[in-house]
């Protein structure tokens, strides 16, 4: 099995072992390293979570900070370890696991400095990302993959979405501070503008309101507006993962002429006929 990221190990016996132990997950021994490791990401969370809680934080404060720090210390020792034993330590670190390792321990030294920052530690819930790959679910990530392909190749479209909305929002919220003003709480147009993104997406806080009858007629016209623009990123989305099943894994260049996205059970080119690839 492959570890995690496209590392290997250093030299030595010693460094091969712990990387074995620390990034691979063939075997019950070492996989159970990475059980282990997944049951304490989870409690150091949990302790973060009930400490935020001031009836827990009063009666508890001191042994929940006991705990935290003593998560955050083996955390420490497993990420210099991980470091130790890869050829190339730079290369882990600032990969997508490396900096989410780094992350996971800063907050709690941080606190040291800045009082509080240790709620940041949350972050360390991102390294649970692994849980996938230790449990074998790497079919659950190739799903992940497959959205995060049609979440790129929306993008523009989203983008022109996004622009067209921020116009609507713009104008509307310059129009709601000429109708309603001040009196009405729209002292600003920026505080307008929060009021139509409020309006827009069907939240509604209701912290500020219109109180004229056109302003209220406005109000509604983007009310019911929020209701289709909510569907569009959606859909959109939706169409492009459609469009992606449909050419399945044959959706590479044809070797013969070029042309890309064929159907999933397509086994010649539509254009030349050659043969695709398996």
């Amino acid at each position: 099995m492959k570890p995690e990221i496209d590392v290997s190990p250093a030299d030595g016996k010693v460094q091969q072992a712990m990387f074995n132990i620390i990034f691979l997950h063939d075997r019950p021994a070492r996989k159970a390293f990475d059980v282990v490791l997944l049951v304490m990401i989870c409690f150091s969370v949990l302790a973060v979570l009930l400490e935020s809680v001031p009836s827990l934080h009063e009666r508890h404060g001191h042994t929940l900070l006991a705990i935290e720090w003593t998560f955050t210390i083996l955390f420490t020792i497993e990420y210099v370890l991980r470091l130790a034993c890869v050829k190339r330590p730079l290369r882990y670190a600032v990969s997508f696991y490396g900096i989410v390792d780094l992350l996971a321990i800063l907050p709690t030294f941080v606190s040291l400095l800045f009082p509080g920052a240790q709620s940041l530690i949350v972050i360390r819930a991102l390294r649970l990302l692994r849980v996938f790959r230790v449990l074998k679910l790497a079919h659950y990530t190739g799903e992940a993959n497959s959205l995060a392909m049609a979440m790129r190749a929306s993008r523009r479209k989203i983008t022109v979405f996004i622009f067209s909305v921020a116009m609507i929002v713009l104008i509307v919220g310059a129009a709601m501070y000429l109708i309603e003003g001040p009196d009405s709480g729209f002292t600003s147009i920026p505080l307008s503008c929060y009021w139509a993104i409020v309006t827009l997406t069907t939240v509604g806080y209701g912290d500020i309101a219109p109180v004229t009858p056109l302003g209220r007629l406005l109000a509604s016209a983007l009310m019911l507006t929020g209701y289709g623009i909510i569907a569009v990123p959606t859909g959109i989305v939706t169409a492009e993962l459609v469009a992606q099943d449909r050419r399945g894994p044959r959706g590479a260049v044809c070797p013969s002429c070029g042309l890309r996205n064929h159907d999933a059970d397509a086994q010649f080119c539509k254009r030349c006929g050659q043969s695709l690839p398996t």
